[in-house]
């Protein structure tokens, strides 16, 4: 399956998110909510009422990827994600096999609903397993065992043509020889995708203020360093290298949807929360809805949309908005697109000097068609970018 069109066009996608979970995780700062009931058929006439309306404003587009995330996706009705995909292609069109994702948590219960999903539409299923012990899984907040886990990707794979799902690494207490053991079990359940995180600690969550009174303690520098180069090589022996930081796939597997982010191209986001970048009157246009989902769900049935914010973006933050995304790829920056965008090459668009330095020491490197971060560059990327950009 091609990563984008091969004519350049990073594709057109739509996100579609969810913010409802069972429970919320430790480690988790996404928009996400617990709520005890939630009334299915009004959210589900209220995500038609904004694809409706998102569409009016980008007429004639094509859909390439739709991406249901969350929150927990896998707690949506079927019948709510059958109705949205159908009025994506009802109000923009699909481009031929358009790849359409739906985030899904391992329990038994949104297992059981898998086969639904399918039928309504989805071709590809990303589970959030994050760990294949019941100690780790437990630590990590999760609701699901590691036998529950087990069972749902082999569902997965017996029911969508696609699947891949996330494991974290650098977790309290790992250690390197434990991991590698893990990430083979991993690697012998794979499908053409795996999603590989390192443990970050995220501001405003549970495990922040873990960490913060020393309750949590993280593997050290040179052991989480460790564990980032073996992740790289069991990918890589594996014949499922990195395409981007955190993403590793099989020849063809890459997620479509997530290269379009990464590519810099137009997608629209539906739901609490969601960002989206369009292309409206000769400019990328930068849109948030309401975050909170009940103001959000009064806001679309009340002015029939829950649209925040809605920001042209000026050619130079987008040039380095685009910046940001492509060197997170091992296909990194298109340059023609970027002097498009612009206006103007890449030695105007970044530092001069901290170019050359980084290019000098085999941080970046630079052809007439990309520029690209070197395996070298990824474990301190934020940084490499922060020089680049002055």
């Amino acid at each position: 399956m091609p990563v984008s069109d091969p004519s350049g066009n990073p594709g057109f996608g739509v996100y579609l998110h969810w913010p409802f979970c069972l429970a919320k995780c430790p480690y988790c700062d996404f928009n996400s909510h617990v709520r005890e009931t939630v009334d299915q058929a009004r959210w589900r006439a209220a995500l038609l009422t904004e694809i409706d309306h998102t569409a009016a404003l980008t007429p004639g587009r094509v859909v390439t990827s739709v991406f249901f995330g969350g929150g927990t996706p896998s707690l949506m009705d079927p019948e709510t994600v059958a109705a949205a995909i159908e009025r994506i292609g009802a109000r923009w069109g699909y481009a031929p096999d358009p790849e359409i994702t739906l985030e899904a948590n391992p329990t038994s219960v949104e297992a059981a609903r898998f086969a639904a999903y399918a039928a309504g539409g989805v071709n590809r299923v990303s589970l959030g397993v994050q760990a294949l012990n019941d100690v780790d899984l437990k630590a990590l907040g999760r609701g699901h065992s590691s036998a529950q886990a087990l069972a749902a990707i082999a569902l997965a794979r017996d029911i969508f043509p696609r699947y891949s799902f996330d494991l974290i690494y650098a977790r309290p207490g790992q250690t390197v020889p434990v991991w590698q053991a893990e990430l083979a079990q991993g690697l012998a359940l794979a499908g053409d995708h795996l999603s590989l995180y390192q443990l970050t600690i995220e501001e405003g969550t549970a495990f922040h203020a873990a960490w913060r009174e020393g309750r949590l303690v993280l593997p050290d520098e040179d052991t989480a360093a460790e564990l980032y180069e073996t992740t790289q090589a069991m990918m890589a022996a594996a014949g499922m290298p990195a395409y981007e930081i955190s993403n590793h796939a099989a020849p063809g597997g890459h997620s479509r949807h997530n290269m379009t982010y990464w590519r810099y191209g137009e997608y629209a986001g539906i739901g609490p929360g969601a960002h989206g970048r369009l292309h409206l009157d000769g400019a990328v246009v930068a849109t948030a809805q309401r975050r909170k989902p009940e103001t959000w769900l009064d806001l679309v049935e009340g002015r029939g949309h829950g649209t925040e914010v809605m920001n042209p973006v000026a050619p130079v933050e987008s040039g380095e908005e685009m910046i940001m995304m492509g060197l997170r790829t091992t296909s990194g920056v298109d340059l023609l697109r970027l002097e498009a965008l612009t206006g103007a090459p890449l030695d105007d668009a970044v530092d001069r000097d901290a170019l050359a330095m980084m290019l000098g020491q085999g941080l970046l490197v630079r052809s007439a068609q990309a520029l690209t971060a070197t395996p070298r560059a990824w474990p301190v990327l934020n940084e490499v970018i922060r020089r680049l950009l002055g």
